[in-house]
């Protein structure tokens, strides 16, 4: 345990060392430190925002900042904007301080899953040399944090599986409560902490079904188990994960840039919005002037204007389109579809099912529709405003449909649907752009597909009717859990929508194991200090040859175990034997058929990892154990933080794999110990110890030496680009996808 201690000592000093090494260069704002930073701001400031992630890491920035003296003054405008005297330093102190704690967790995984110093060391050192995790690990983003979170809770996990033989002690109370709460940190940064949930939640199920198949537990004793467990993985994390919401909404309780991406009863919360303590009459009758605003997030307000379609877009009408901004231009009179409002007559509520009129305030147009393409959007409707003074014909009949409660239509709260009474299409907004002679404005289409989606979906946000008593729109605020709802139903929404912006680069998962493509972080000329995302290509390299071999191995492990060797000492010389025909073999056969006698003598290596009793027998041992049990469980947690990726609609990045990148790097570490102690099998046991300790500093002896020919990629490039024959790079470019 001293020699444990002493590495984990060593490793966590380096750790600290390279993440906090000259913290503040570059003094300007780096890649998306303009978002992260500025939301950072957003939370000191109380200024409502919207993000597609969860609010913990933001938040967790914010609070940085503001224990370390920043105001949330700066603007975060762009990437090279010079941060000047503003104090930006304890905002990456805090994500460097997270990112430092990846090595130290990774040795204290490895290390409780293999028992071995030497495996724990070289896991710890394929990360802490890694330049990419060090460029992540500098600068105000949530990768770090969301990344300590992950290690947290399999670090959790793994040390209270480490106290099965005591149940319900302290220490395996305490690490099962803190599996909890990483796992509600994992969440609360990024959507992606999922996959360490279902990681836990696997291993959990596992565990559960050993202890049900023990006979010496009783059946109380079982239940215990699990009531424990949903107590510490379930209920606490979606206690923790709710509570996270709860500061964010009583933080941000001011009115943003977030405001349009949420519901008008969404807004009525925030100080300063128009919607904010206002007052309007409660329910839509005939003759109210209204704005309606579409609930798809940031689509904005049924509008239009005295312009008309162009010549060859539709029918030559008043154009309709939907406007982020508030306007007079927004304004709707609601009308019966066969009479004026008189309002002398009778006051009548619009309910639904009415066929209703929608009259524009500003030009007396009717909304209006026909069977005339839509401008952009193939196979729907064109959308216009047509008529004289409400006067127009049977194209200007919609049929109102409440989705919820089937009723009178509410302000704020009511989310209706305009059906066109004559095509039985429905009103909506596609989000599409038109071109200028639409004022960029958004599109609006009268859609045949009739299921139901944000994009058809409206609700009532301003209400003006002079004969209808009017009520405080406070009383028509969400809820926490209605809020919380509808803050993830938008984020996932505008998660899956992400697309890449212009010029902007994106990666696809293939090309992150093999380090295909790095990220610039800043800086482009020779005379900037460029930094640049990427991988330390030895490493990552390194390990997807140890997933490669991996596989080779636990395969000849698992057929090995399969067949139930038991060999005796004879197998020396039978061993000798082979291995020299498979290398024989090997040097004469065609190159396509020369990985057939190598799988052999790899095999033949299998058949050797032994230990010798008292009678002379060979048994195999630990390293299968360690091989299928631990790299097994390693290879499961790389796949199931990596293959999702394939299955993803949105815009991906190459920073995405990095939470994968860490499993692979523990694999990488039991793949190589396991072969080197499999290669050494046939030395005595004297030799077999210095032999493995020979590889091992070779192996740490290269990642030292590459580190040091890569680490200006994470510290600063100054001066000519790597192709130039005088860069400090020169000869560093191994693949011409890399941009430095």
């Amino acid at each position: 345990m001293k020699e444990a201690g002493a590495a984990l000592g060593a490793v966590t000093i380096l750790s600290f060392m390279s993440r906090l090494y000259q913290l503040a260069e570059p003094p300007h704002v780096c890649w998306d430190e303009t978002h992260f930073g500025k939301m950072g701001s957003y939370y000191i400031n109380g200024t409502f925002f919207f993000d597609v992630h969860p609010p913990l890491g933001k938040m967790l920035i914010g609070f940085a900042g503001h224990l370390t003296g920043y105001n949330g003054s700066f603007s975060f405008l762009k990437p090279g904007q010079s941060y000047g005297s503003h104090s930006y330093v304890g905002m990456r102190g805090f994500c460097a301080f997270l990112g430092a704690c990846l090595p130290p967790f990774v040795f204290l995984i490895v290390f409780r899953m293999s028992l071995s110093v030497g495996v724990a060391l070289l896991a710890s050192m394929l990360v802490l040399l890694d330049t990419g995790c060090i460029t992540l690990s500098q600068y105000i983003l949530l990768d770090p944090i969301l990344m300590f979170f992950i290690l947290g809770a399999v670090l959790s996990m793994v040390m209270f599986q480490s106290y099965s033989s005591r149940p319900f002690s302290a220490l395996w109370w305490l690490w099962l409560a803190l599996t909890g709460v990483n796992l509600a940190g994992a969440m609360g940064v990024k959507f992606v902490g999922l996959f360490v949930v279902i990681l836990v939640g696997v291993n959990t199920a596992r565990d559960l079904w050993k202890l049900l198949g023990d006979l010496t537990l009783t059946l109380d004793v079982i239940l215990y188990h699990l009531a424990a467990r949903v107590i510490c993985l379930i209920l606490l994390p979606l206690t923790l994960y709710a509570l996270i919401f709860v500061v964010h909404f009583t933080v941000l309780n001011k009115s943003g840039p977030g405001d349009g991406f949420f519901s008008s009863a969404f807004q009525s919360r925030l100080i300063g919005n128009n919607l904010h303590n206002a007052s309007m009459p409660e329910y839509l009758a005939y003759g109210s002037v209204v704005t309606l605003k579409n609930v798809r997030a940031a689509a904005g307000y049924l509008h239009s204007h005295w312009h008309l379609y162009p010549e060859g877009v539709g029918a030559r009408q008043q154009q309709v389109t939907t406007y982020s901004h508030k306007d007079h231009n927004n304004l709707w009179i609601v009308k019966k579809h066969n009479a004026e409002y008189d309002s002398e007559s009778p006051l009548e509520f619009v309910h639904h099912g009415d066929i209703i009129r929608l009259e524009h305030k500003a030009t007396g147009c009717n909304l209006h529709s026909h069977q005339q393409e839509a401008p952009l959007t193939k196979k729907h409707l064109q959308v216009t405003a047509y008529g004289t003074n409400g006067t127009g014909d049977s194209n200007d009949f919609w049929r109102i449909e409440v989705t919820s409660d089937k009723h009178k239509v509410k302000v704020l709260r009511s989310q209706i649907r305009l059906l066109h009474l004559a095509t039985s299409c429905v009103l909506g907004s596609t989000g599409k752009t038109l071109p200028k002679w639409g004022w960029e404005q958004s599109e609006v289409t009268c859609s045949p597909y009739l299921r139901e989606s944000p994009d058809t979906l409206w609700n009532v946000e301003d209400h003006e009717h002079h004969r209808l008593p009017k009520i405080s729109v406070s009383i028509l605020k969400p809820s926490f859990l209605e809020a919380l709802v509808e803050s993830h139903i938008v984020m996932l929404r505008a998660n899956s929508g992400m697309k890449p912006k212009e010029h902007e680069v994106t990666s696809k998962p293939w090309h992150w194991p093999i380090n295909f493509q790095g990220l610039r972080f800043s800086g482009v000329n020779t005379t900037d200090v460029r930094i640049y995302l990427l991988g330390n290509p030895v490493i990552w390299w390194l390990n997807l040859s140890g997933l490669i071999l991996y596989v080779v191995l636990a395969l000849c492990a698992a057929v090995s175990l399969q067949r139930g060797f038991i060999l005796c000492s004879e197998v020396k010389g039978i061993y000798s034997h082979l291995s020299a025909v498979s290398w024989e073999l090997f040097l004469v056969s065609p190159s396509l058929t020369r990985a057939v006698p190598l799988l052999i003598g790899i095999y033949d290596l299998f058949t050797l990892y032994v230990m010798m009793d008292v009678n002379g027998v060979i048994y195999l041992t630990e390293v299968f154990t360690l091989l299928l049990g631990s790299g097994g469980q390693l290879m499961s947690w790389w796949l199931l933080h990596y293959v999702p990726f394939f299955f993803m609609g949105r815009v991906l990045y190459y920073h995405h794999y990095f939470p994968a990148m860490l499993f692979s790097s523990m694999l990488t570490a039991v793949t190589l110990s396991s072969l080197l102690q499999l290669c050494t099998t046939v030395l005595c046991p004297s030799r077999q110890q210095a032999v493995n300790a020979i590889g091992m500093s070779l192996l740490a002896g290269a990642l030292l030496y590459s580190f040091y020919l890569f680490h200006p990629l994470a510290y600063g490039m100054v001066g000519s680009l790597a192709d130039e024959p005088d860069s400090p790079m020169a000869g560093l470019r191994w693949m011409d996808s890399w941009d430095f």
